[in-house]
């Protein structure tokens, strides 16, 4: 039978020990996670998980250049780590060079908890939430609806070290709470969510009143053609749309022709205007309630990532500020490349700079408009525009004369974030959001809603 692993720390330091190769990463991940899921106003599941997943990034110097290896493995014990340090060299040793090869970073003081034992979540984060969420059931079985959902808490602890000395740890909590509200009948559905740290900033309650309003809007039926109609979206559509606006903005693409931040002729579009709302888009790992690692975590490289970038201090950033667009993501490599300052991405994305409105109160100042609940199945059509597709889902609301006068069917919608900003009349009081279709992959997100003027529906849709 194998031995036990080690602690976290003590297997990143036997790893680097055991490494004969130029250069050496290692990233320990330590995960835990804890759920419960429900149905028809009853709690159905629950449960707790643990695991651990150990990458290694070889470097081998050659006469043409760098080269690097990465192998992952999960449930990693003490038998197997000399097996896959060993892999990762032959796989550098098998490669070619590598065409983001930099120096491993040094420099960066040591964190001081990087010896310490993994945070843990486990049930107990749902101490209070669950009995809140009993009590929401029961409200919403007197009120004649159904509540389905799940709520999901992650914890991460990340300790990266390289063998230029490097010795950092961050913890990452992640929590997410998806709640739909049906009428008996299953012909209404409404929708809501929630990105959380710790479950003790969430309302079950509150949501529940949310949805039940939604459900009453969908009371009545009206029925609207494809078209391009002024629209109100919420913040979570906000966030779904500005991540991906995010994710597209290579400055190595963009420097390269390949993107809608490409300057026609050649270079890059920063330090245009994209919008004349005084509009703010940026990251920060120290942004309060959507904390992220100030550090570059690569588990391996491409777009704009590289592993030799490994702790590389990443710092709060303006991608877009006062409306102009400022950033473009880059590695050390690619900025290089392309003469832009170096600006690695980070794990949460604010808008912030609209008019301290809520969407309520957007609502009351729209004579006639479509209210947007979410949005789905995003998908890009052209990146030299950056055109996206996808659906609206779970309420679209007609709003007529400041009120909510029902339900309408679902559309198609084809528009580009970058497009929107630039057409974008109206920017509401920033808010921290839970972008719906991306929820598996970025979940920090604060986010105003936007009223846009003419936001394409380009067909119908029988989603819902």
């Amino acid at each position: 039978m194998s031995a036990p692993a080690s602690k976290p720390h003590e297997i990143v330091e036997r790893a680097l020990g055991l490494s004969t190769a130029d250069g050496c990463v290692v990233i320990a991940d330590e995960h835990s996670t804890a759920n419960l899921r429900w149905a028809g106003n009853a709690l159905t599941t629950n449960g707790v998980t643990r695991g651990r997943t150990l990458t290694v990034i070889a470097t081998v110097d050659g006469k043409e250049g760098t080269a690097s290896g990465v192998v992952s493995r999960s449930a990693v014990t003490a038998d197997e780590l000399e097996p896959l340090v060993r892999a990762a060299e032959a796989a550098a040793r098998g490669a070619g060079p590598a065409e983001d090869a930099q120096p491993l970073v040094s420099g960066v003081p040591t964190s001081p908890d990087f010896t310490d034992a993994p945070a843990e979540t486990s049930s107990a984060v749902f101490a209070d939430f669950a009995p809140a969420l009993g009590e929401a059931f029961a409200r919403a079985r007197a009120g004649g609806r159904e509540l389905y959902g799940f709520a999901n808490h992650e914890l991460v602890s990340t300790y990266l070290g390289t063998s230029t000395g490097l010795r950092l740890r961050y913890d990452q909590p992640n929590g997410t709470l998806e709640l739909n509200a049906k009428s008996p009948d299953r012909t209404r559905s409404a929708w809501a969510g929630r990105a959380t740290r710790d479950f003790k900033d969430v309302d079950p309650a509150a949501l529940d009143a949310e949805l039940a309003v939604r459900l009453g809007w969908a009371e009545r039926r009206i029925e609207l053609p494809a078209g391009r109609y002024e629209t109100l979206l919420p913040p979570t559509a906000v966030a779904d749309l500005l991540i991906y606006q995010l994710w597209s903005a290579s400055g190595r693409d963009a420097a390269e022709g390949r993107t809608v931040f490409s300057k026609p002729g050649g270079g890059t579009r920063v330090g245009e205007k994209l919008t004349d709302l005084p509009l703010t888009l940026r990251s920060d790992p120290d942004e309060p309630g959507l904390e992220c690692a100030p550090f570059v975590i690569a588990h391996s490289s491409g777009g704009d990532q590289s592993v030799f970038d490994n702790g590389l201090p990443a710092p709060a950033t303006e991608w877009v500020s006062a409306g102009v667009l400022n950033r473009l993501t880059t590695t050390r490599h690619s900025a290089g490349l392309t003469g832009l300052p170096v600006a690695p991405a980070l794990g949460n994305l604010i808008l912030d700079g609209g008019e301290d409105r809520s969407l309520q109160e957007m609502v009351a100042s729209t004579e006639r408009g479509l209210l947007l609940t979410c949005l789905w199945y995003i998908r890009e059509v052209d990146p030299a525009t950056l055109l996206l597709t996808g659906l609206t889902r779970d309420g679209v609301y007609l709003v007529e004369n400041g009120e909510v006068t029902g339900e309408v069917n679902n559309f198609r919608f084809n528009e580009s974030p970058v497009g929107l900003l630039g057409r974008a009349t109206e920017a509401g009081r920033t808010e921290k959001t839970l972008p719906r279709e991306w929820s598996d992959w970025f979940t920090r997100a604060a986010m105003p809603a936007l009223r846009v003027p003419d936001f394409n529906m380009s067909s119908v849709s029988q989603g819902v």
